[in-house]
C-alpha cells in the first residue's frame, strides 16, 4: 500500500526510542493517554510526521534490549535540530482499561511493565488508547529547526514547514502488517 501523496505538517510527538522502532518495523503500535495539558487522548491527524522527544524517556522505563539506547537529559532539553525520518498512518485506535489487556500486549512495544502501568495508573478513569500505525519512511530524512511551539507535554503539533511525503515506502509489507494487526487484536480479545 502507498500512502497518497501530500504536504503535511501536522506531527505526533513520542519517544524516540519509540520513533526508531516505529521506523524500523520493531512494532506497529503506540500507548497514548494524552499530553499533561491534554484531556485524554484524540486522534486529530492521521496520516501524521512522527516526532521524535527525548524529556521524558528513561532507560529504566524501557525494556532492557532498548534501554542502552537511551542516554537521559534535562528537564526542558531539546535539541537545536530534529530529525523526522518517517510518517505515520493511524489506522485503527483501540481502547483499553484492563491490566489483563496490557500485559497482552508486553512483546509488542519497547516499554517495560512498569512504564506500561504508571501510564494505566495515571488518571484511571480514563482508558489506554493503543494506536496502529502503517509506517512509512522518507527517502531521505528531514531535519527542522527546534521552534519552543513544539515544546511542552502535548502529543499534537503544527511543524512550521511542511514536509512532503511524496516517495515514502512502507516499513512493513502489506501482509506482514495485517498480520501484526491481527496479532495484537487476538492478543486484546483474548485477554
Amino acid at each position: 500500500m502507498v500512502l497518497a501523496s501530500q504536504s503535511l505538517t501536522h506531527a505526533l510527538k513520542e519517544w524516540a526510542i519509540a520513533v526508531d522502532a516505529l521506523s524500523q518495523g520493531k512494532m506497529i503500535m503506540l500507548l497514548r493517554k494524552g499530553g499533561i495539558r491534554e484531556r485524554g487522548f484524540q486522534v486529530k491527524h492521521s496520516p501524521v510526521w512522527l516526532y521524535p522527544t527525548y524529556e521524558h524517556q528513561k532507560p529504566n522505563l524501557l525494556k532492557p534490549e532498548y534501554a542502552t539506547q537511551v542516554t537521559p537529559v534535562a528537564s526542558g532539553w531539546h535539541p537545536e535540530t530534529v530529525t523526522i525520518k518517517s510518517c505515520g498512518e493511524i489506522t485503527e485506535t483501540i481502547l483499553v482499561s484492563s491490566k489483563a489487556q496490557i500485559a497482552a500486549l508486553q512483546s509488542y512495544h519497547v516499554w517495560n511493565e512498569q512504564m506500561v502501568g504508571d501510564r494505566l495508573k495515571w488518571q484511571p478513569r480514563m482508558p489506554l488508547a493503543v494506536l496502529l500505525l502503517r509506517v512509512y519512511c522518507l527517502p531521505k530524512p528531514k531535519t527542522i529547526v527546534y521552534d519552543s511551539a513544539y515544546g511542552g507535554c502535548k502529543s499534537w503539533i503544527e511543524l512550521k514547514e511542511t514536509i512532503s511525503s511524496d516517495n515514502l515506502r512502507p516499513v512493513l509489507e502489506d501482509d506482514e502488517f495485517s498480520q501484526q494487526i491481527e496479532q495484537i487484536k487476538t492478543a486484546i480479545s483474548l485477554s
